[in-house]
């Protein structure tokens, strides 16, 4: 009984040491969306860090519109990162986790 405790510690640990790597991984995937005629673009990292972003000079003289543009644009691609960072933690965690009856919240 000791011995299954002590090797399901184990596995959590490596787990969690999977789930830090696999965070810190996501500073380096870069998701890119665009508005849908193209005039704005952006970049952030999976960890919804923003990167970039490009603006068409057409949009630079419509403050308003350029406002608009910014937070649908951003949006979009912040929802993505969030999408893809949780996925990917999650798929990480429920690999390493021991099979405990009632504890299947990655599912």
């Amino acid at each position: 009984m000791l011995g299954d405790m002590m090797g399901m510690m184990g596995k959590l640990k490596e787990t969690q040491q999977k789930v830090e790597e696999t965070k810190k991984r996501m500073n380096n995937v870069l998701i890119d969306e665009q508005s849908s005629d193209q005039l704005l673009q952006v970049t952030v990292t999976a960890d919804r860090q923003i990167k970039k972003i490009d603006i068409a000079d057409a949009l630079l003289e419509d403050k308003e519109q350029l406002e608009d543009y910014i937070i649908l644009t951003l949006n979009k691609a912040l929802a993505r990162a969030s999408d893809i960072y949780d996925k990917e933690v999650a798929a990480v965690a429920s690999q390493g986790m021991p099979n405990i009856p009632g504890m299947d919240m990655f599912k």
